[in-house]
């Protein structure tokens, strides 16, 4: 299992399609053994092999398995009814973040209604040390977890435990992003009724709309809305 899970992560983080000889390499595996993973994934659907040049890519199956779990996420289905709301208060794109090893997953996300442009973000997944969410996220994880996202991480070095606590002791931050370029997030934490983050509630948008003296107003939106969905998730 972990061997396969090595495999799914190459084939996550590299180009789209890879070639045998390069998964076996990076991976370590003899021939042999990657070529029967891969067989085995390849049956499983979570990987699949291009029939022109035998080179393989991640499967339809991984998209599957990814909008179960999503789906089966508490927090996620607590803050949703939020989301709208919020997106019109704010003026601004409104996303919930996860954290996944050393990278923030925006889980869920209402765009703003003027997100053409350069503000409009796709991308799902970013290093979580260059967001704000992932800010909040890391500053109220386990040591472990924070050591393995530094460890992790291109970005991760230049920080240190008197970030981590300067993050944790705020209760939301903002971070001007470099991808989208120019683009301003504040994000504040979401806590279940054990007093667990489970969470980051962030609002982005572009230096036009996030002017400073407006931050705090719309943290306090978040803040709120954090709050009223994080008393419906888990047990008090």
């Amino acid at each position: 299992m972990r061997n396969a899970a090595v495999l799914l992560e190459l084939l996550s983080a590299g180009p789209l399609q890879v070639p045998f000889s390069e998964l076996s390499e990076r991976s370590g595996l003899s021939p042999s053994t990657c070529h029967r993973l891969l067989r085995s994934l390849v049956l499983a659907g979570l990987v699949q092999q291009d029939q022109r040049s035998s080179r393989y890519s991640l499967g339809p199956d991984v998209v599957r398995l990814s909008e179960s779990y999503l789906a089966r996420q508490p927090v996620l289905r607590a803050l949703g009814p939020y989301l709208v709301e919020l997106r019109t208060m704010t003026k601004a794109t409104v996303l919930v973040g996860l954290l996944v090893r050393s990278s923030v997953l925006y889980a869920d996300r209402v765009d703003a209604e003027q997100a053409g442009g350069i503000f409009r973000q796709t991308e799902r997944v970013h290093d979580a040390f260059e967001t704000a969410a992932g800010r909040v996220l890391l500053a109220h994880a386990d040591p472990a977890v924070w050591d393995g996202a530094r460890a992790a991480s291109p970005t991760g070095p230049a920080f240190d435990e008197k970030d981590r606590a300067a993050w944790a002791a705020e209760p939301w931050l903002a971070v001007e992003r470099t991808e989208p370029a120019g683009a301003v997030e504040i994000a504040v934490p979401v806590r279940d009724r054990s007093g667990r983050v489970v969470a980051a509630l962030s609002a982005l948008g572009g230096p036009k709309t996030f002017t400073g003296e407006l931050e705090p107003e719309r943290a306090a939106a978040l803040v709120r809305a954090a709050r009223a969905a994080g008393q419906a998730v888990g047990d008090a």
